[in-house]
Formats: C-alpha cells, structure tokens, sequence
C-alpha cells in the first residue's frame, strides 16, 4: 500500500505543470502604451502566440502592484525607476530596452493660444502662463506615480516654473486622464507623450518639451519572476516579439521609437 502511494505522489508531481507553464501571459503596461499593446497582442496572436491579458495604468502603480503579489509576468514601464524598483524586490529576471517618447504640452483641438515662438525656455514659459491664464490648470499624471508627471515636473523644474505651476496643476492616475481633460476642455492645457496626442484628435500640441529640460523618456521592459518560479515561456515570446522587427513596426505606428537591444 505504502509503495502504491507513492507511486501514485510520484506520478501526479510528474503530470503536475511547472510554476512558469501555469502562469498565464499577464502583461503589466504603462496606460501610454494603449495601442502599441492591443496592435501587438493581436499580431502575437496571429503568429501563433498565446493571446496576452494586458493590463494599464500608471507604471508606478503597476510597480506597486507587483511588488504586492500580483501575477503580472512582463512589465513595461514609462520610466525605468519602476522597473528598479520592482528589481529591487528580487522580481525581476531581465530587463530589455523598449522604446522611447516624447512629452509635449497640448491644448484643446482649435484653441487659439500661439505656439512659441522658439524652443528657448523663456518663449515656453510665456506660452505656459498665457494658455493657463489666471486661473487654468495643467492637466499632467500625479509625478509621485505616474512617468509622463514626473518628466512634466522635472522639465517645469528645469524652466524654473515648478513652485508656482505646481498648486494649479491638475495631477492624476494616469496619463491618459490628463489626456481626456484636455480633450473635453476640462483643463486649457496637459503635458502628455507625443505618442498620446497623436492617438487623441480631441487635442493639438502646442510645443514639444525640449529633452534638455528632462531626463530622456525611455520604456524598459521586465520579465517577472516570483516564488522561485521559471520565466514564463509566454511572456519571453510576447517580448521578443514586441522587441523585434514586427514590434519596432508598431511603435512607430503609434509614435513611438524602438530602442536597439
């Protein structure tokens, strides 16, 4: 009887599947990447991949998020603090250069504010101040979480504009909301990715933000690990597939670049 049990263990640890194959393609991706993911996921698809769930938000929610335990097997961020972050709980087990963007400040389709009339600091500023008028808000992510605020911060930093724009900014979850706030006319003006305004025909930019002015805006993608489990086989074929030739073609697609490995 004891040898018939087990055997019986034995076989059922034999049959029983791997931590890595029994994690479903559960994909964690900053909200900009709304597009660029569902183009992807249905050419991964069509290729003969397993369909991926993909879920948005701000990326350091998502960080958040997974530190805390949720299943999430690739992770794309807008910035790479929250793929260190991630890193740091032990959770990572490759990173790999994604994309980059750009952050441009837009305003409401037809609004009659002039763009400046250069890149320098001071004909942005005066741009900045005449489109808030004495009382508007700039809609940008909440920079404690969220990339596309923290680039809009630190470039409103650099133009030295910060303290006083700070108490009339209108930060939210994610970029997308500041986005559709300036598209429904709720806010006169947003500091968003170029990739979201070219999705939004609600709105127009203005001006592109210098990169002088802020760290440069990349996309580092995560495979997750956790418990001791493999790298799910999946989520290794979804990113080479979204780092090779096909995804480079959606990126730009999107307005994005791709970054050589």
């Amino acid at each position: 009887m004891k040898a018939l049990f087990a055997g019986l263990v034995l076989l059922l640890l034999h049959l029983q599947p791997s931590a890595a194959a029994d994690r479903p393609l559960l994909v964690f991706a900053a909200a900009s990447l709304a597009e660029v993911m569902a183009d992807a996921s249905d050419g991964f698809t069509r290729a003969g991949g397993t369909a991926p769930k993909v879920s948005l938000a701000g990326s350091g929610t998502l960080a958040r998020q997974i530190i805390a335990g949720a299943p999430a097997t690739l992770f794309i961020s807008a910035h790479p603090k929250w793929v260190s972050e991630v890193e740091k709980a032990g959770l990572v087990a490759e990173t790999r250069p994604y994309a980059a963007n750009r952050i441009v400040l837009v305003v409401p389709a037809g609004s009659a504010v002039p763009a400046p009339a250069d890149d320098g600091d001071a004909a942005i500023i005066a741009t900045i101040d005449r489109v808030l008028g004495k009382d508007g808000r700039l809609a940008i992510g909440d920079p404690a979480s969220v990339p596309a605020g923290q680039y809009a911060s630190d470039a409103l930093t650099s133009l030295g504009i910060w303290q006083r724009i700070e108490p009339r900014t209108a930060p939210v979850e994610n970029v997308r909301v500041a986005l559709a706030l300036v598209a429904r006319g709720e806010a006169p003006a947003g500091i968003v990715y170029a990739s979201d305004a070219a999705a939004e025909p609600g709105v127009a930019v203005l001006a592109a933000l210098p990169e002088r002015l802020h760290a440069p805006v990349r996309y580092p993608a995560a495979l997750i690990t956790a418990d001791g489990a493999d790298v799910s086989a999946d989520a290794a074929a979804f990113l080479d597939y979204l780092t090779g030739p096909e995804g480079a073609k959606i990126l730009r697609r999107h307005g994005l670049e791709p970054i050589d490995r």
